[in-house]
């Protein structure tokens, strides 16, 4: 359909076109087309094949009564013998509760510094200064899990640490952050934070940098202050990074790492302190129990696979766009 103009008149008529038929190039010959940007993905889908498909296959030991002499395959088919085991361990109760309570402070305390800090430092208009701090938090992240623990043994240490001398001068008397099980969850949580709240704001830092200027021009002009700017502009901004970033931090609940725990646990706090990770080591190293510790291990894969599905879904349900 289109107008034309006669004699001063506007006037419509149709006018009968071909369909245009969308020819679709056969798969070799895109692939060909775009074979750089296919070899610069190489490297990566050779890293995902090799180190987290191909050692999938070990999961059969969760089923199997593994013994080194025989081998996998030839080891005995025992079904769900490990799993029924280790729901009716007495420890099971106590291994959930911890790893849960943990991951469970991890997702409310941690995370959310992560945003308020990178907030803080988006706020900071002064270049020099803001690298200067950026540098000055991504630092601990660079540090191994032991030389963190071995930093708050001698900051909370009841034999010299630096935060007793101080209370027993104030006349509190000495703590024993690192063998009270009250004190064993606050310090986990405490060393995350300092040494990884840093390097998480990286990735919000740079959806920050991409937030369009406009919006806060608009906003100033309507009068609206930087708090206002901050909640009405800026989060909404980078709200799906936000939801991005927890969905992918619920696939690693029950993962809280195993090095931190396993150094901070101990003969006085290991009632609290006791979780799935050290718990695999313990029966699956020490002891010698493979296919046991692999049915634990799968199950917090399970566990963390059904967080992630249902946490994409729920993001999707909300208008969110979701991992996938």
């Amino acid at each position: 359909m289109s107008q034309v103009i006669t004699k001063g008149v506007l006037q419509t008529e149709t006018v009968a076109t071909e369909p245009i038929v969308a020819t679709k190039k056969p798969l070799a010959v895109r692939i060909w087309k775009e074979r750089w940007l296919y070899l610069f993905m190489l490297p990566g889908l050779l890293y995902f094949i090799i180190y987290k498909y191909v050692p999938m296959w070990g999961m059969l030991m969760a089923f199997k009564n593994y013994q080194p002499h025989l081998g996998l395959w030839a080891s005995e088919w025992v079904g769900f013998r490990h799993f029924q085991r280790f729901f009716t361990e007495p420890e099971f109760g106590m291994l959930l509760k911890n790893t849960v309570i943990i991951a469970v402070l991890d997702l409310l305390i941690f995370f959310p510094v992560t945003i308020i800090l990178a907030l803080m430092l988006n706020e900071i208009r002064k270049s020099v200064y803001k690298r200067t701090i950026q540098t000055f938090v991504y630092v601990p992240h660079f540090l191994s899990w032991v030389v963190v623990v071995g930093i708050f043994y001698i900051i909370f240490g009841t034999e010299g640490g630096i935060i007793n001398a101080i209370l027993e001068k104030l006349g509190i008397g000495t703590i024993d952050f690192l063998t009270d099980p009250e004190w064993f969850r606050p310090m986990i949580v405490l060393q995350m934070v300092w040494k990884d709240a840093g390097w998480g704001t990286v990735i919000f830092l740079a959806a920050l940098a991409g937030v369009d200027s406009n919006l806060y021009e608009a906003a100033s002009m309507d009068g609206a202050s930087r708090w206002r700017q901050l909640w009405h502009v800026t989060l909404p901004s980078i709200r799906s990074v936000i939801v991005i970033l927890l969905i992918l931090r619920l696939g690693n609940f029950l993962d809280l790492g195993f090095e931190q725990i396993f150094l901070m646990v101990n003969a006085l706090n290991r009632e609290v302190g006791e979780v799935f990770d050290t718990y695999v080591y313990r029966v699956g190293m020490q002891q010698g129990q493979f296919s046991y510790s692999a049915a634990v291990g799968l199950f917090k894969s399970a566990v963390a696979f059904v967080l992630v599905l249902g946490a994409n879904w729920l993001a999707k349900k909300f208008g969110e766009e979701g991992v996938y």
